[in-house]
């Protein structure tokens, strides 16, 4: 366990585990949104519904590859939020393909860039331990994901669940931007003050995915 206490004591790490989670609960919220949509709005098959499935999965396979530089994390969170809440004004399946693949486009440089922002942002005597924590923060919002659209969906109308995954996405993003805005607190000493200056521009280059360099170089 005094691993895990490592790699939550490294500045910045406890937040971005949440984002991972609000990030895979989105991602969750939405494909349960657009099923139920399909069958409940929309009063089609489930065949079709996942027909929809289909292509929001085509836009993930795709999304890596096509995505024309790296950006920020926060940044595809809150693309992937507001994408995702219009699928629920699409009144046809054809429309609400488009829709879903936009999110699909998104879903894979998303997650990526999260877990890159784990993986830079923990010693590397302790990075296994970083990605075990961030593989159960995922399963954790996977877990959070299709209740939420349910809960949305009772609540209001079929479209509510794209609501729901919308604002997961966008809460993920404002944290994110939050954090990587965030200045290094000050220290009392000189080599504790360039320690801390240190971790916290760690921190922030990782929340906002270190994209400003290449993938390769540090």
């Amino acid at each position: 366990m005094t691993r895990f206490r490592q790699v939550l004591a490294v500045p910045g790490m406890t937040p971005l585990l949440g984002i991972s989670l609000l990030a895979r609960a989105a991602i969750t919220a939405d494909v349960m949104a657009l099923t139920m949509y399909v069958v409940l709005a929309l009063d089609m098959s489930y065949a079709a519904a996942g027909a929809v499935a289909a292509a929001l999965t085509a836009g993930i396979a795709l999304g890596g590859p096509l995505l024309p530089r790296p950006m920020p994390t926060w940044l595809l969170l809150g693309l992937l939020g507001l994408v995702t809440i219009p699928a629920g004004l699409a009144h046809d399946w054809p429309w609400l393909c488009v829709a879903v693949i936009g999110a699909g486009l998104l879903t894979a440089p998303t997650l990526s860039t999260v877990s890159d922002a784990v993986s830079r942002l923990t010693p590397a005597s302790v990075r296994g331990e970083a990605t075990g924590l961030q593989s159960s923060a995922l399963s954790a919002g996977f877990a959070l994901g299709s209740p939420v659209a349910g809960v949305a969906i009772d609540a209001s109308v079929p479209a509510g669940g794209f609501a729901a995954a919308g604002l997961a996405g966008l809460l993920a993003a404002l944290t994110g931007y939050l954090l990587s805005r965030r200045s290094p607190a000050a220290a009392p000493s000189p080599s504790s003050s360039s320690q801390a200056t240190g971790c916290g521009t760690v921190t922030m280059i990782k929340m906002r995915s270190a994209v400003t360099a290449p993938r390769g170089r540090r």
